[in-house]
C-alpha cells in the first residue's frame, strides 16, 4: 500500500511571488510616506514662524520698538522673554535667528526641512 500525501499548501514559487509583490508595494509606499512626513514638518515650521512673527509684531506695536529678540530653547520649544507673553511654545529642534525687525526677515532651520526664510509677517520667502 502506498501512503497518500496531501498536496494542500503553497509552493515555493507562489510564496516567492507574494514576497516580491509585497516588496514592490513597500517600495512605492515608503517614498510617498516620507513626502507626506516632510510636507507635514514644513507646514508645522511655517505655522510656528507665523506664530513667532505675530508675537513679535504685537510686542513691537505695544512697546513702540522696531525689533524683537527671539529667545528660543531648541530642546523644548519654549519661547523666552520678551515674546513669551504672546506665544509660550512652538515646535522643538529648530534653529531660530536672534531677532525679528519690522520690515526684515528671519530664518528658521530644521534638520529634516532645511533653512527657510520668513518675512516680518511670517510668510515664507522663496
Amino acid at each position: 500500500m502506498y501512503k497518500q500525501t496531501s498536496k494542500n499548501g503553497f509552493t515555493l514559487v507562489e510564496i516567492m511571488i507574494v514576497v516580491v509583490i509585497i516588496g514592490l508595494l513597500a517600495a512605492m509606499a515608503i517614498p510617498a510616506f516620507q513626502r507626506v512626513r516632510l510636507n507635514s514638518r514644513q507646514s508645522a515650521m511655517d505655522n510656528d514662524a507665523r506664530q513667532l512673527a505675530s508675537a513679535a509684531q504685537q510686542y513691537m506695536l505695544e512697546n513702540s520698538t522696531t525689533s524683537a529678540t527671539i529667545a528660543y530653547t531648541s530642546a523644548t520649544g519654549v519661547i523666552g522673554a520678551p515674546l513669551n507673553v504672546y506665544v509660550k511654545q512652538i515646535g522643538s529642534d529648530y534653529t531660530v535667528t536672534g531677532s525679528i525687525t519690522v520690515d526684515g526677515t528671519f530664518s528658521v532651520q530644521h534638520a529634516q526641512v532645511g533653512t527657510q526664510t520668513y518675512n516680518a509677517e511670517g510668510q515664507r520667502q522663496n
